[in-house]
């Protein structure tokens, strides 16, 4: 990987899904947030792959122009703008079909995890990264740094903030150093690991 590749981070479209959903989900196999949410060991890899590619990417993330990739796939960066509204309930109705599919009989876990994360949302206009991974073998070449970097200039322009979630201190080590800091740590629900919430003012 060279210094170029990493540079050329673009915006991810609908043709970018099958190869982001791949990345994303090897990124996430040995996370906190990915084992809390596909506790088996033997089918969480699939199950994360069919989550990135039928729910995140697809309907939840490619559509608001904010989701970010890489010309080889070497990882993605998923954000919400401010101007996204909340889901209404029959949106999230329609949802389910394709949840069950993807958790089967952990739904209710999932579901659970969903509501506990929502709660924790900061209610002011802000840029949401709902999820940032890269894939194993290209960790720790800036990679991350580069896929987040167009909406936190987006940020700084505009005056807006930005919030995330922090699922391990490597990644809130990465996120301290693009000017986030920490709100509130809190816990998954059933004593599940630790989660940092994470506030980024503009520069």
């Amino acid at each position: 990987m060279t210094v170029l590749d990493i540079a050329q981070v673009r915006t991810a479209t609908k043709a970018d899904v099958p190869r982001l959903a791949r990345t994303l989900a090897l990124a996430f196999h040995d996370d906190p947030a990915g084992r809390w949410y596909f506790p088996h060991d033997a089918s969480r890899l699939r199950r994360l792959e069919r989550m990135f590619r039928l729910l995140f990417l697809p309907k939840l993330a490619v559509p608001h122009g904010a989701t970010y990739t890489t010309d080889g796939w070497t990882g993605g960066a998923l954000w919400l703008p401010p101007v996204v509204e909340e889901a209404s309930p029959i949106e999230n109705l329609r949802l389910l079909p394709t949840m069950a599919r993807i958790w089967g009989l952990g739904l209710p876990h999932a579901m659970r995890g969903f509501e506990f994360q929502e709660k924790l949302h900061p209610h002011e206009p802000h840029y949401y990264l709902n999820i940032l991974g890269v894939a194993p073998e290209h960790q720790g070449r800036g990679i991350g740094s580069a896929l987040i970097r167009p909406i936190l200039e987006r940020c700084d322009r505009d005056g807006l903030p930005a919030y995330l979630e922090a699922t391990t201190e490597r990644n809130r080590a990465l996120y301290e150093r693009h000017g986030f800091r920490v709100a509130q740590e809190v816990r998954w629900p059933n004593d599940g690991p630790p989660l940092w919430l994470m506030w980024r003012e503009p520069a």
